[in-house]
This record gives C-alpha cells, structure tokens and sequence, in this order.
C-alpha cells in the first residue's frame, strides 16, 4: 500500500471496483487546486478528476473512509460505500464512463495514477482560495 505525506493509506491504481470517496467543490476553487497539485511531486499529487457538463464543480477522487473526516468549508465529500468511481481501469483499458451522469473526465483514471490525497487536497483547497480571494480582492 502507498502512503501520502499525511501517513494516510493512497488507493494504488487498479484498485477494487467503487473504491473512492468524491469531494466536490466550486469549478473556479477545484481548477486551482488541480493547478496546485499538478505543481506539486511532479504532478503525482492529484488523481482523476470529474467536471460536470455545466462547469459549477469539479469531484476529487479521494480514498474510501474519508468523507467520515472531511470538513473542508464550501466543499462536499460524498461516500460511496463501495459503489463509486475506482481510480484507473486496468493497464490498456480505456477509462471509464463518467459516474454521474452529466459529468466528464477532467483527469481520467489512467491519466491520473492514485486517488488524491485528502491531505493534500485539503491544502490545495485552502491555497486556491486564498488566490481566489486575493484575486477578487484586487478588482
């Protein structure tokens, strides 16, 4: 099992079938942070990511259990038990259909190698606010 910076078990690639919590977030906030993480470990730091057709929000794949711990403001965390998107289909397969409907793979799995890291993504979402914020702040 891979470990994040947290010490918080990682979901490998080809994991078992539903294994990821989603968050959602507001698009604007959720592109940053994708920015963020991209920018961070060589871009290992984010895992696939879904948009909806309307482009409001953007889900985080996250590993199981952490919805029973998310408490990030402005910010959702949705369990799947067990019935949610895996992180990356097997080797040469392509990525699957998107989850919910009238959504599209922003990162599909396969791109995007492991779940993301809720500790990171909590980080990123704090960053891409505070840009957010100083950014709006300027006008």
């Amino acid at each position: 099992m891979v470990t994040s910076r947290s010490g918080e078990p990682r979901t490998r690639r080809g994991g078992p079938p539903g294994c990821c919590d989603v968050v959602t977030v507001p698009a604007r906030q959720g592109l940053e942070a994708v920015d963020i993480l991209r920018r961070q470990a060589e871009g290992d730091a984010v895992g696939p990511v879904l948009h909806d057709e309307g482009g409001r929000t953007l889900g985080f794949l996250v590993p199981p259990g952490t919805a029973a711990e998310w408490d990030v403001p402005g910010s959702t965390c949705a369990r799947t038990d067990g019935h949610g998107p895996q992180p990356a289909p097997a080797p040469g397969a392509p990525a699957p259909e998107p989850p919910v409907e009238g959504s599209e793979w922003l990162l599909p799995p396969g791109d995007a190698h492991l779940a993301t890291d809720p500790a990171a993504l909590r980080e990123a979402l704090g960053e891409a606010q505070r840009l957010i914020d100083a950014a709006d702040n300027r006008r």
